[in-house]
């Protein structure tokens, strides 16, 4: 019989039933505050990706940088040892004075935040600060679910705490420093040091000083805080009376001026073209110096035109030699409707711009010589879609000019004329062969407006177009990168030496363009260089490209949006900004006239019965005459020149039919023929003849004295 007492008998089994309980809930709570596994450093360093990539020129300077990702904005991991230490040692002391003592977690600091909670509960003490350490803030980081918004209770707490001591067992103090300082989230977007010492400091980590440190660590608890929130903490961490810097400081920081310095942004059209994966480093071929003169120059023109005129405009910069892009501006906002469209890139109407190679095909085939005389006068053009009448860009007619004349002072219908001499069809095929490929359709969709530039084209087309007339001819690709070797890359012969030679002179010829563009306009350079500028339908696009001996400048200004232009021409508009950039281009070394090519050679001649004086002529060899003249009335082809063939007539009832009649002219000796209107004899083409007409279709031909017919034309009446 057990003597003991019913109260002893119980007690060990109380202790053991404590026990057990004590295991559970010890069980429970173990794994309730399970933490999530912590990634190993090595890990977190190999997944790091910024968000951003980086644009540099050809010396490595920074051109500008594009955000990539857009959940976050970070730049490169940065290095402990690449940090400014004082910016370490201000983390520390604000937010974990003993975190090289304590493995994760700070027992001393959670003890006196006990015991201030306890005291404030008690209403004898203050809040104090949390005890949250370095390490437990870097394992939020790290599985953000250790964090969540609303989550403050004991449970939450304790796992944070787990996976702190979990970190520093299995990382060094100074790698859970340096990932925290590459993964603190800042002001705004920007994550980490490298984000933050650039975009809020204007600086690199390594440079920054006990002024940007205060700042920095008073950031960490409130990054949205203003100015004197901000100015107070910094002031507190940098434990000094006199915080005039801090609060200046901190003004600028909150203000974002160090933002916008950060990026230099000069290159963001050129940016987003080639930077498409987030980390990515590229150099290119710009040069910083003729990127900024390019900004500056067209910057100012556009201010000065005033954005109720125009709006937007694009300069691209070639070397001659290499096709380097030496410069790429697709717009420099200012009022821009359309900022974020790239007017380098975008194809717009070429304007008079595509004259020169047409030219330049006639000249090499021999069909025209820069001496050749053109009929500036009124033509109409029987084409698919109806007729075609070019008019200049004055409405006047200049009569009989040379090529030269024609090509210099842009006359637009001199330049039909020798498309009609030339092919629809062979100038669309060399202008694909210069790299205008946007022109996808054939000849005949374009007709005889391709003269006047009604195919669409880009800036940088059009760049590496005229540069193939600097080097002679020969066509190569532009070099974005530098990397990319010119062996792989040979010239093609596009254009003959001598062609490419004499277009060029005469794009230099200040004298031969006078008359159109004044003796002094912005295409006057004091040293050798070649230009033509252009303005497409509309008023809507405005050009100028030309060349040095070394750089090719292309120009265009206009309104993105398509709107049209006031009062803006190609010398007022895209010229100034052509001339400005290439004298910063040639400061202090002025470009070279080119050596003429064996294929050409030179004459004196005469131009009778038109308005230019003699002159020294160039021409392709074998093709030089010492006069020209326009040709005699008997040396034209006799054809039927009104009406036009194609032509629409409509009577008008109020008129007597008498009073209605319809002149015929032809042109050409043409003593001898006759004219036939639907196969009846109408009388003798030199006397020329009217017609009665009435309603229907008409055919009317031109027969000589041996009974051929040389012309016939189809009108109607209605």
């Amino acid at each position: 019989m057990d003597s003991r007492s019913p109260t002893r008998r119980r007690w060990p089994h109380a202790l053991a039933w404590a026990a057990l309980a004590t295991l559970i809930l010890t069980t429970i709570a173990h794994l309730a505050t399970r933490p999530p596994p912590m990634p190993a450093y090595a890990a977190v360093r190999a997944a790091w990706q910024p968000s951003e990539a980086w644009l540099y020129d050809r010396d490595g300077h920074l051109l500008d940088s594009e955000r990539v990702d857009f959940e976050r904005r970070r730049l490169a991991w940065v290095p402990l040892q690449d940090i400014s230490p004082a910016v370490r040692t201000a983390v520390v002391q604000s937010e974990d004075r003993r975190f090289w003592s304590h493995g994760g977690v700070d027992w001393l600091a959670i003890a006196s935040a006990v015991r201030a909670r306890l005291t404030m509960w008690g209403g004898t003490g203050n809040r104090s600060r949390g005890a949250s350490t370095l390490a437990m803030q870097l394992a939020a980081f790290l599985d953000p679910g250790l964090a969540q918004p609303g989550q403050r209770d004991w449970r939450a707490k304790l796992r944070q705490m787990r996976a702190a001591q979990h970190l520093a067992d299995a990382w060094t103090h100074e790698q859970m420093l340096e990932a925290y300082l590459n993964l603190v989230p800042l002001r705004g977007e920007a994550q980490g040091i490298g984000a933050g010492a650039a975009s809020l400091f204007g600086k690199a980590p390594a440079d920054m000083n006990r002024t940007d440190a205060a700042l920095f660590a008073g950031l960490l608890p409130s990054p949205g805080a203003g100015a004197d929130a901000l100015a107070r903490r910094a002031c507190r961490i940098a434990a000094t009376s006199d915080c005039t810097a801090i609060r200046a400081a901190a003004a600028t920081l909150v203000s974002g001026e160090h933002a916008a310095r950060a990026d230099p942004g000069l290159a963001p059209h050129l940016a987003v073209r080639l930077l498409d994966k987030p980390g990515k480093r590229v150099t290119t071929t710009i040069d910083r110096r003729i990127q900024a003169a390019a900004i500056v120059a067209l910057r100012r023109q556009l201010a000065g035109l005033g954005s109720d005129r125009v709006r937007d405009g694009a300069v691209v910069v070639l070397d001659n030699a290499t096709g380097d892009v030496l410069a790429y501006v697709g717009g420099v906002g200012l009022k821009s409707t359309a900022a974020s469209v790239d007017g380098a890139n975008a194809r717009r109407q070429a304007g008079s711009t595509l004259k020169p190679h047409l030219y330049a095909q006639v000249i090499e085939h021999g069909w025209l010589t820069a001496a050749s005389i053109l009929d500036d006068s009124p033509v109409q053009l029987d084409t698919a879609s109806g007729l075609y009448v070019p008019k200049n860009y004055d409405r006047s007619f200049k009569g009989p000019v040379s090529v030269r004349h024609a090509l210099a002072a842009s006359l637009n219908v001199p330049a039909v004329r020798a498309l009609v001499i030339d092919d629809v069809q062979q100038f669309r095929d060399r202008l694909w062969a210069l790299g205008y490929h946007g022109v996808v359709e054939d000849g005949e969709y374009y007709g005889f407006s391709l003269a006047l530039g009604s195919a669409e084209v880009s800036l940088v087309e059009q760049a590496n177009a005229f540069r193939t007339l600097a080097n002679n001819g020969n066509w190569s690709p532009v070099r974005y990168h530098p990397t990319r070797h010119l062996r792989h890359h040979p010239p093609r012969r596009i254009v003959s030496p001598a062609a490419a030679f004499i277009v060029g002179d005469i794009l230099a010829d200040a004298a031969a363009r006078t008359d159109a563009f004044g003796a002094d306009s912005a295409l006057r350079l004091p040293f050798w260089a070649a230009a033509k500028t252009g303005t497409s339908k509309g008023m809507r696009d405005n050009w100028c490209i030309g060349w040095s001996d070394r750089f090719t400048v292309a120009v265009w200004v206009g309104n993105l949006e398509g709107d049209s232009m006031r009062a803006v021409s190609g010398t007022s508009g895209a010229a100034p900004v052509w001339r400005d950039v290439m004298l910063a281009l040639h400061a202090g070394r002025p470009g070279k006239p080119p050596a003429m090519p064996a294929e050409v050679e030179v004459r004196r001649i005469t131009l009778p019965g038109t308005r230019e004086p003699p002159r020294r002529e160039y021409f392709v060899r074998g093709t030089a005459q010492n006069e020209m003249a326009t040709a005699p009335a008997i040396a034209r082809r006799p054809r039927i020149t009104s009406p036009v063939s194609g032509s629409v007539y409509a009577l008008d009832p109020d008129i007597p039919p008498d009073r209605q009649r319809l002149a015929v002219t032809v042109s050409g000796a043409v003593a001898g023929y006759r004219l036939i209107l639907d196969k009846k004899p109408l009388g003798d083409a030199d006397a020329g003849a009217q017609i009665m007409p009435r309603p229907g279709s008409h055919m009317l031909a031109l027969v000589d004295p041996g009974g051929r017919t040389i012309d016939r034309i189809r009108f109607t009446v209605r």
